[in-house]
C-alpha cells in the first residue's frame, strides 16, 4: 500500500471542504444507485451551471435501513460515467454535492413533516419501483408513517396545505421516475384516492388537483452500481474513500410531459443535459420501445447463434451490427411517422453508441428472458406497420424472428441454451422441435404452427405472403451455413 493510499480519508463535507450551499428545493423518495446517478447528478449540474440553487432531501421510502453510508458522507458521493458519444470514447468522474438532507420517516416522522413547511421546496422526485405507486386500504391517516409511498406523500401534502392555509403558490411539481406508463397521472390518482379514503376536505383535494403539477416522465440511463473492479483507481483519482461510488453510462435521457411553467422552473435548457419537455409522452415511449428495446430483441438470437455472448461483442462483429443497424434504419425508422428524420437518426446513433460501450457487460442470455412477449411488444407493431407501408414484410426483422425460433430449440452447435420464458411457451417449442428431430414434421410445418400461434407471436403471421417460407428457409440456412453467411445472403 502506498503512502498516498494510506492517507485517503472517508468522503464527507468536512474532509472534502464542501459545505452545503443550497436550500432544500427537492424532496426525493429513494436514494438508490439510479436516482443518485441520474436525478441527483442532474440537480448537481443545474446548481453548478445555472441559478437553480436547490439541494435534495432524500427520504427513505421503506422501513428497513436508513442510508447509513449516505449519512456518514453527508450526502456526498461520486459518479463515474463512461461511454461512446458520436463514435468517441468519453469518461467523466464527478463529485455530486446536491444531497443535503437524509430522513428516515419511520424514525424521523416529525422531521419528514417539517420539510412540508419549507416555502422553497417545490420539486418531488420518486423511484419506488413499479409496485411503489399503489393504494392500500390498510394505510391509516393516523399511521406515522403509513406503508405505501403515495400514502406518506398524501399526509405530507396535507400538512403543507394546512401549514400554508391552502396557499395556491405552495403546490409542488412531481417528477416520478417509476417505470410505469403515465406515472405522473398514476401518482396523482393514487394521492386523490387516499385523500378520499381518509375523508379529507374537498378544499384539500381541489388544491391537489389545481395547484400541483404531476408530470409523467420517461427516464433512460443504465446505472451499473458500485464499480468493484475500479474502486482503487477511482478513489485514488478523487482522493477519498467513497462507499457510494456509482458507475453508469454517459448516455442519459429524461423526457418530461409538462407545461411552460414547469419548464421555466427547471432550467435544463441552459445546460447540455438531454432533457426534453413534451406534450405527448406516448410517441417518445413508442420510439424508445421500437428502437432501443427492438434493437435488443432483434440482436439477442442473432448474436447468440453467431457465437457471440454480449451486446458489445455483437456490435464489434461487422455483419451482426450491420444487421441491427439496417433493421433500425430501413425497417423501423419508416414506421415512426411522428418524428423528423433527424430526430430518429440521432436516437438510432445514440443506441448504437450505447451498445458499443466497452464498460457495460450486457449478456445476451440475460436479455433473452421472455423473448416471445418482447417480440410482440417491441417488434411486431413495426413489422405490421412496415408491411402496411410497403406491401411486403420486413426481411431483417423476419430473419431475427427466424433466429428466435431456432434459438428456442434450446441448443445450437451441441451447446445447450438456457431458455427462460413462460412454461407454456417453452413446452410448445420443445414439442415442435422434437417433432422436427424425429421427422414427424418439417421445419416448414414448425414455422407454420409457430406463426399461427398468437400466444407465441401475438398475431396470426401466416397471413403474410411468403413469410412462412422465408423463415423456414432462413432457419435451414442458419443450420447449414451459420448466422453470418445467412446474413450475407440478405444483402443479395
Amino acid at each position: 500500500m502506498t503512502t498516498k493510499e494510506k492517507t485517503i480519508q472517508l468522503l464527507d463535507r468536512h474532509t472534502a471542504q464542501k459545505p452545503v450551499k443550497h436550500p432544500v428545493r427537492v424532496m426525493q423518495f429513494g436514494g438508490g444507485n439510479f436516482l443518485r446517478a441520474f436525478c441527483d447528478w442532474m440537480f448537481d449540474v443545474l446548481n453548478k451551471t445555472t441559478d437553480f440553487n436547490g439541494s435534495v432531501a432524500v427520504i427513505k421510502p421503506t422501513e428497513r435501513g436508513d442510508y447509513t453510508a449516505l449519512r456518514e458522507q453527508d450526502g456526498l458521493f461520486t459518479v463515474a460515467l463512461d461511454g461512446i458519444k458520436n463514435g468517441e470514447t468519453v469518461s467523466e468522474v464527478t463529485l455530486i454535492e446536491s444531497i443535503s438532507t437524509i430522513i428516515q420517516p419511520y424514525t424521523e416522522w416529525d422531521k419528514y413533516l417539517e420539510l412540508a413547511e419549507l416555502p422553497k421546496l417545490r420539486f418531488i422526485v420518486s423511484n419506488t419501483t413499479e409496485a411503489g405507486i399503489q393504494f392500500s386500504e390498510n394505510d391509516k391517516i393516523t399511521d406515522c408513517p403509513p406503508k405505501e409511498f403515495p400514502a406518506k406523500l398524501t399526509l405530507w401534502l396535507h400538512h403543507r396545505f394546512s401549514y400554508f392555509n391552502g396557499d395556491k403558490d405552495k403546490g409542488c411539481i412531481f417528477l416520478p421516475c417509476e417505470l410505469i406508463e403515465n406515472n405522473g397521472e398514476a401518482l396523482k390518482e393514487t394521492v386523490i384516492q387516499y385523500a378520499k379514503h381518509w375523508q379529507l376536505k374537498q378544499e384539500f383535494i381541489d388544491w391537489i388537483l389545481n395547484c400541483n403539477h404531476f408530470c409523467s416522465t420517461l427516464v433512460d440511463r443504465i446505472v451499473s452500481g458500485y464499480p468493484k473492479d475500479r474502486v482503487a483507481s477511482l478513489e485514488n483519482k478523487i482522493g477519498f474513500k467513497d462507499k457510494l461510488l456509482v458507475a453508469g453510462e454517459e448516455y442519459h435521457s429524461w423526457v418530461i410531459k409538462a407545461d411552460e411553467l414547469v419548464q421555466k422552473e427547471l432550467p435544463f435548457s441552459k445546460t447540455d443535459l438531454n432533457v426534453q419537455f413534451v406534450d405527448n409522452l406516448d410517441d417518445y415511449r413508442e420510439m424508445k420501445v421500437r428502437i432501443l428495446n427492438g434493437a435488443h430483441t432483434s440482436l439477442v438470437p442473432v448474436g447468440y447463434l453467431a457465437g457471440l455472448r454480449t451486446v458489445k461483442e455483437s456490435m464489434d462483429n461487422d455483419i451482426v451490427s450491420n444487421h441491427i443497424f439496417q433493421i433500425l434504419a430501413t425497417e423501423i425508422k419508416p414506421t415512426l411517422t411522428k418524428f423528423s428524420s433527424n430526430e430518429i437518426d440521432a436516437f438510432i446513433n445514440a443506441v448504437v453508441d450505447r451498445f458499443k460501450n466497452p464498460t457495460l457487460q450486457h449478456f445476451l442470455i440475460a436479455i433473452s428472458l421472455n423473448s416471445t412477449s418482447k417480440f410482440q411488444s417491441r417488434l411486431l407493431p413495426a413489422f405490421k406497420d412496415y408491411n402496411e407501408l410497403n406491401g411486403s414484410f420486413p426481411k431483417r426483422i423476419a430473419f431475427s424472428l427466424a433466429s428466435l425460433i431456432r434459438f428456442y430449440k434450446g441448443s445450437f452447435n451441441e451447446e445447450d441454451i438456457a431458455i427462460k420464458d413462460d412454461s407454456l411457451v417453452v413446452e410448445f417449442f420443445k414439442n415442435q422441435w422434437q417433432m422436427v428431430d424425429n421427422k414427424s414434421q418439417s421445419v416448414t410445418d414448425l414455422v407454420t404452427h409457430t406463426l399461427a400461434n398468437k400466444t407465441i407471436v401475438g398475431s396470426d403471421l401466416t397471413k403474410y405472403k411468403g413469410l412462412v417460407n422465408f423463415i423456414a428457409k432462413s432457419i435451414l440456412e442458419i443450420e447449414k451455413n451459420g448466422v453470418e453467411e445467412s446474413l450475407k445472403s440478405l444483402e443479395e
